[in-house]
């Protein structure tokens, strides 16, 4: 499995600040890798940029080989779902999943037959003509994500995703990512500050803290071997709180 995604030496300055200190890491071709860190930590500044909505001070994006460092969003082939959905609240799931497949000159003919395959493949046929405002929020980021796939990108970048749903609609649709995944063999890149997310999802996790990496690797080996006191206090002293935090009811209930 070769790298699908290299990015060297990446630097970023804002306000006279340097939110992003020469950042480097790899993306391997069908890996799920999540960006975990708490907030203003730089995570959602490495998306942006990925993306190619923000343009680095300093550093290169390699995709498949190629510098696509200033190559225009819409020439990367890569796909964002955005916290807050970014759904057209005047059309319906069809018309949002639609919506780009017709500006699109290749594809602006199977438009509707590809929008109603992948709104089949996220579960949501019986909600097709529905508009936004009645889909539950999980349901509203499913249209997302249907919106993205059916673009059918090489890489999907996830910005926190989850953070405005409950907790139930979030195991839901983590559930539903991972088997998106494994279904489309998507490259997918989420950016989350949940620990316990990040480990229930990913292949590899990139712990980051005030614009530095400082681990990435396995859930397995994070937990076994953490690389420092920041991995060690904001993801395993976190994960362990949950856990203490439940042991105590699962006991009670045996």
């Amino acid at each position: 499995m070769g790298d699908k995604l290299a990015v060297r030496d990446l630097v970023h300055i804002f306000n006279k600040q340097e939110v992003l200190h020469r950042i480097s890491f790899t993306v391997k071709e069908g890996e799920f890798l999540s960006i975990l860190g708490p907030s203003g930590c730089g995570k959602t500044t490495i998306l942006r940029i990925l993306i190619g909505l923000l343009a680095p001070t300093a550093g290169s994006i390699i995709k498949d080989g190629v510098d696509i460092t200033r190559v225009p969003p819409a020439g990367r082939n890569m796909g964002i779902v955005f916290q807050n959905y970014a759904l057209f609240q005047n059309m319906t799931v069809l018309g949002n999943v639609e919506y780009a497949l017709r500006c699109n000159r290749d594809r602006r003919g199977q438009a509707r037959a590809i929008a109603e395959n992948i709104i089949e493949q996220v579960g949501l046929t019986e909600h097709i003509r529905k508009k936004p405002y009645k889909l539950s929020g999980g349901q509203q980021q499913r249209v997302a994500i249907a919106r993205t796939l059916a673009m059918n990108p090489e890489i999907i970048l996830f910005d926190e995703p989850m953070s405005a749903l409950d907790a139930a609609t979030r195991l839901l649709l983590r559930k539903e990512i991972k088997r998106i995944q494994e279904q489309f063999h998507s490259t997918m890149v989420y950016i989350t500050h949940d620990q316990e997310e990040a480990f229930a999802l990913s292949d590899r996790i990139m712990v980051m803290d005030n614009g530095v990496i400082h681990q990435l690797d396995t859930p397995e080996n994070i937990i076994a071997s953490p690389a420092d006191n920041f991995v060690r206090e904001f993801v395993i002293d976190n994960l362990e709180l949950k856990i203490n935090s439940l042991v105590k009811y699962v006991q009670v209930k045996r």
